[in-house]
């Protein structure tokens, strides 16, 4: 009989073609032809923003309490908001970790003070071994622009009545 005994060489030839895909498949579930190639555009949360789009804000806001804040708590701020953007750029964080800092970012921006608290503290529960050496300077940045002189925001923050009649 033939037919059997050449069986058996046939689907020798299979394997390696059947395992190439398998290879050289994505390990992420984004598609990517190449690294930076436009598969970027599917999937926007793997690569994310730039760090700046969140680090600029932050220092903005950095910027702001240095009128008001002690220089060294605005320093140490400085120095953390440096570890995050490191971290950031050097692609160290997490998809879930950049989203939830560019959330807390638009907050911030939006003086909703309590909300970019609650992206924080949910950051510090869910990430801790990621964000626990800069965070602490995102945290004190949402304090101390909180109490600052609503003026000295964009105003639409508590004003102070004793301050706008002298």
């Amino acid at each position: 009989h033939p037919g059997p005994a050449r069986a058996p060489t046939a689907p020798a030839t299979l394997p390696p073609r059947a395992l190439g895909p398998l290879r050289a498949g994505p390990a992420s579930p984004c598609p990517r032809t190449e690294s930076g190639g436009p598969s970027s555009a599917d999937c926007p949360e793997e690569r994310g923003l730039p760090a700046d789009a969140v680090l600029a804000p932050l220092k903005e806001a950095l910027a702001a309490c240095r009128a008001r804040v002690q220089k060294q708590v605005c320093d140490d701020i400085g120095r953390r908001l440096t570890v995050l953007g490191n971290a950031w750029a050097q692609g160290k964080l997490s998809a879930p970790v950049r989203k939830r800092m560019t959330l807390l970012v638009q907050e911030l921006q939006q003086q909703h003070w309590d909300a970019a608290d609650e992206i924080h503290r949910s950051l510090m529960v869910d990430h801790v071994n990621e964000v626990s050496q800069w965070l602490v300077g995102v945290k004190r940045l949402i304090a101390e622009t909180r109490s600052l002189p609503a003026a000295e925001t964009d105003g639409s923050a508590k004003a102070d009545p004793s301050q706008e009649n002298p």
